[in-house]
């Protein structure tokens, strides 16, 4: 099995028909993964890429069955779109959105709240690469050629260091059970603790890759998660060991505001808990394969 999708989801792309969303709708298309129609508000009853085009998520859910979405919105009306998601039903939903301000996403993570946990919607991102399950489905904008199907999950922040270490652990001849990017944001809709735990489930994933950086406590309640709960090995890497204190990196969320944020600190009480630290970004393959080795 997968976690959180796979090639029977039925997915729809919110922001369907602009240049950005069409590019990566076709994308997924062109992968397998089971996209069914867009929402674009003004242009309901057309089609694009072969697809019907909706008003409203609703209208797609009622229609053509979605299950899960994924945002290309502006950042203005993102926080909208992702609410409008999870009132019509939809099950998962991927934010792409980068830009989206943080009072937004306290107004999406409030509004997401008021659902009995068991009908909430999942929400990874915004600022994200998406989640592919290799072989059967992508919902979002990674290069799916380089992801090998097997059984490492991989969950991050950082999209571009996702793809790194599922290039290098395909050179070496290890799949990826699913890839999840939760994206580089201050407040976001899943966090590292909440995708270990779909990985535990999950009995196609025997190792989780954690990526990390500054900022934040999610690596650590992550890895004392993984150590409370967790059966599989955990391999973690936490970028941003040079980044001196208070300086901002790439992500909104990656800056050190206070103790335990720093690179070197969340590397040593992971360390503590048990977890497989990978020095550098050039060694995430390699350690995860002397992990599998160990097994």
């Amino acid at each position: 099995m997968a976690i959180l999708i796979d090639e029977t989801t039925r997915i729809i792309v919110q922001g369907f028909t602009g240049k950005i969303g069409s590019f990566h709708a076709q994308d997924m298309i062109n992968y397998g993964s089971n996209v069914v129609g867009g929402i674009t508000p003004g242009k309901g009853g057309q089609t694009h890429l072969g697809l019907p085009v909706f008003n409203t998520v609703k209208e797609a859910v009622r229609e053509v069955g979605a299950e899960a979405s994924i945002i290309f919105v502006p950042p203005a009306f993102a926080a909208d779109s992702i609410m409008e998601a999870a009132d019509a039903g939809i099950k998962y939903c991927v934010a792409i959105t980068d830009g989206i301000p943080t009072q937004d996403m306290m107004t999406v993570k409030n509004f997401l709240r008021r659902f009995p946990v068991e009908q909430r919607m999942i929400l990874t991102g915004p600022n994200c690469a998406g989640t592919i399950s290799p072989g059967r489905a992508m919902l979002g904008i990674m290069p799916g050629h380089i992801y090998m199907q097997g059984n490492v999950g991989i969950v991050g922040r950082s999209g571009t260091l996702g793809y790194e270490a599922a290039d290098q652990m395909k050179r070496l001849g290890i799949g990826i059970s699913t890839s999840v990017g939760i994206g580089g944001d201050p407040i976001n809709g899943s966090s590292h603790r909440d995708i270990l735990e779909k990985f535990e489930a999950d009995p196609e994933t025997k190792v989780v890759v954690m990526i990390g950086e500054i900022g934040g406590p999610q690596e650590v309640e992550a890895g004392i998660f993984a150590k409370k709960h967790m059966s599989k090995p955990v391999v973690a890497y936490i970028a941003g060991l040079t980044a001196p204190e208070g300086r901002r990196m790439g992500h909104a969320g990656a800056i050190i505001s206070s103790a335990g944020e720093s690179a070197a600190e969340k590397v040593a009480v992971l360390k503590e808990l048990g977890v497989t630290i990978c020095p550098t970004p050039a060694a995430m393959g390699e350690t995860v394969a002397k992990v599998l080795a160990g097994m």
